[in-house]
């Protein structure tokens, strides 16, 4: 088994489970190469563009038999991400970006199924469920995003504006939840295929 990852601190995490028949690799999951019986990932292909050629060359990793399984989020058109990308389109933080704004590539439910049974994936399993978690206030919603969406705007902006477009995304939160507790629904497509066996000659 293999586990690739592009992040040497998420690679320096998994070291730990290394063991005869299980090895962690520092690379991009699109070049991904071999055959595998189980291809695998965890939220981890929504930092992937381009899913209309990605999902047909993950299938292409699976060996006849074996099954693709996939999770991701799919928040991208919920409220606290809308407010990352208008807080991003605020000056100064827009100039800062040079009026960069992260476009999500995960696309609707429905078009993974088209794209795995186009590409050869039968028993398909497609769906899209809202996992509720109860938070305590907008700032945790701020709390929540940190390490996800919020990321790809921290990394490109000086660290002198990081509290400050924190500060205007949070007060963003609380027009739609301005007390607590906040229902957050969490959304996540989940979709697994399997590759049929080949027909055997004679």
């Amino acid at each position: 088994a293999l586990g690739v990852d592009s992040s040497p601190q998420m690679l320096a995490k998994a070291a730990a489970l290394t063991r005869p028949g299980l090895r962690f690799e520092l690379g991009r999951i699109e070049s991904v190469t071999g055959q595998w019986d189980l291809v695998f990932s965890h939220a981890a292909i929504q930092w992937v563009d381009d899913h209309p050629t990605l999902i047909p060359r993950l299938l292409g990793l699976v060996r006849p038999g074996g099954q693709l399984v996939v999770q991701m989020p799919s928040n991208h058109d919920g409220f606290a991400h809308r407010a990352i990308s208008e807080t991003a389109s605020e000056s100064p933080f827009r100039e800062a970006l040079g009026g960069w704004t992260r476009r999500s590539p995960v696309l609707p439910v429905d078009q993974y199924a088209e794209l795995l049974y186009a590409g050869g994936g039968r028993e398909l399993t497609v769906f899209e469920k809202v996992y509720p978690h109860i938070l305590a206030d907008a700032a945790a919603v701020r709390e929540w995003t940190r390490g996800t969406a919020l990321l790809p705007y921290l990394e490109r902006l000086p660290e002198p504006l990081h509290a400050p477009f924190l500060a205007r995304y949070t007060a963003r939160l609380r027009t739609r939840w301005p007390v607590g507790p906040v229902f957050y629904g969490f959304r996540r497509i989940l979709f697994a295929a399997r590759m049929p066996e080949q027909a055997h000659a004679g």
